[in-house]
C-alpha cells in the first residue's frame, strides 16, 4: 500500500514566496458554487468500487501519493502513453503495480456530467483518496482543492523520486524531506500501508534474506511467494487487517512482521522506533499525524490559476 527533487531544501526567496502562493489558492471549498455536489460524487463512486473491491481504497491512496512525489500533485500520473508521449505509468514503481484507473475515469465522468470542465483530475485523486481511507474506516480530514492538471509527465523523475520496497531507512527520510515532509510524516505516510496488498516480486527477498523477521511470517509468506516465480502472487501489507484502516500496522513492524523491508525498516533499531511504538498502541496519535501528513503532502507543488488545465479526459491532455 504503498508512497521529489531537492529544490525544496534549499529555495530563493522568490520560489519560496511562489510555493508559498500556491498553496494560498488551495482550499476545501474551492468548488462550493461551481461544483457543490463534487465531494458527494467522488464518494458515491468510491463507495461502489470499494464494496466491489476493498483493495481499491489502498489503490487510489498510493495513486495520489505517486502522483505528488514526481513534480508534485498534478493528475500526470494518470496520463496515457502514445506515440509521441512518454507517461509516468511505465516507470518501474508503476508499472503493473498501479492502478485504479477506471475507478478515477469513472469518477471523472460523473463530475463532468454534473459540472463540465471544473474539477481536475488532481482534485478528483486527492478527494477519492480521502474518500477511500474513511470507507475502510480511517480518520477524515479537510481536503484542500483548486490544484489543475499538468499537460506532462516525467518518467524519469518518477523512477528517481519514488521511495522503493528496498528502500534504507536513511533513503526513505532522504526522499520525503526532498518533498518538505519531515521523517514523522514519512512514517506516518507509511501507515497507509494499513491496507492494500504487495506483489511477491517485492517482498521475495524479504522473506527469504532478512533477517529482521519473525521466523513463522517468513513462513507464512513463503507459502505463497515461491523462491523464483509467482512474481505477481499478493500477499496482504498488514496482515492483521488488510481491509481495515487502523494502526496493526505498526504493531506488525514491532512484531517483526512487516512485509516488505522498507516497511520494517522504520523499526530497526532505528530514529523511528520509539514513534511506531507510540503508533502501535496510539492510534489516534497516528490518525492525527496522518491526516497532518496528507495535507502537507497534498500542498506539494501545486499547479493553481491560469497554469497547467482542466483535463476533459484524465488519460491525456486536452487537444
Amino acid at each position: 500500500m504503498l508512497f521529489f527533487s531537492s529544490r525544496f531544501l534549499i529555495l530563493p526567496l522568490l520560489s519560496l514566496l511562489s510555493f508559498s502562493s500556491a498553496q494560498s489558492q488551495l482550499s476545501p471549498g474551492f468548488y462550493s458554487t461551481t461544483c457543490p455536489n463534487v465531494h458527494r460524487i467522488v464518494r458515491s463512486t468510491m463507495a461502489q468500487a470499494v464494496a466491489n473491491e476493498p483493495r481499491m481504497g489502498a489503490s487510489i491512496l498510493r495513486l495520489f501519493f505517486h502522483d505528488c512525489f514526481v513534480n508534485g500533485c498534478d493528475g500526470s500520473i494518470l496520463l496515457d502513453d502514445t506515440s509521441t508521449f512518454t507517461g509516468e505509468k511505465g516507470a518501474f514503481p508503476n508499472k503493473n503495480s498501479a492502478r485504479g484507473f477506471e475507478v478515477i475515469d469513472t469518477i471523472k465522468s460523473n463530475v463532468e456530467a454534473s459540472c463540465n470542465a471544473t474539477v481536475s483530475c488532481a482534485d478528483i485523486v486527492a478527494l477519492a483518496a480521502h474518500a477511500g481511507v474513511v470507507l475502510l474506516g480511517g480518520p477524515t480530514w479537510s481536503v484542500n482543492l483548486g490544484r489543475r492538471d499538468a499537460t506532462t509527465a516525467s518518467q524519469s523523475t518518477a523512477n528517481s523520486d519514488l521511495p522503493g520496497p528496498s528502500s534504507t531507512l536513511a533513503s526513505l527520510i532522504s526522499k520525503f524531506s526532498a518533498k518538505g515532509l519531515s521523517a514523522r510524516d514519512m512514517t506516518a505516510l507509511s501507515g497507509a500501508h494499513t491496507i492494500g496488498q504487495a506483489q511477491c516480486q517485492f517482498f521475495r527477498s524479504r522473506v527469504y534474506n532478512d533477517t529482521n523477521i519473525n521466523t513463522n511470517f517468513a513462513t507464512l509468506r513463503q507459502a505463497n511467494c515461491p523462491s523464483s516465480g509467482g512474481d505477481s502472487n499478493l500477499a496482504p501489507l498488514d496482515i492483521q487487517s488488510p481491509n481495515r484502516f487502523g494502526s496493526d500496522y505498526f504493531q506488525n513492524l514491532v512484531g517483526l512482521r512487516g512485509l516488505l523491508h522498507s516497511d520494517q525498516e522504520l523499526f530497526n533499531n532505528g530514529t523511528q522506533d520509539a514513534l511506531v511504538r507510540q503508533y502501535s498502541i496510539n492510534s489516534d496519535l497516528f490518525f492525527n499525524d496522518f491526516t497532518a501528513a496528507m495535507v502537507r503532502m497534498g500542498n506539494i507543488s501545486p499547479l493553481t490559476g491560469t497554469s497547467g488545465e482542466i483535463r476533459l479526459n484524465c488519460r491525456k491532455v486536452n487537444s
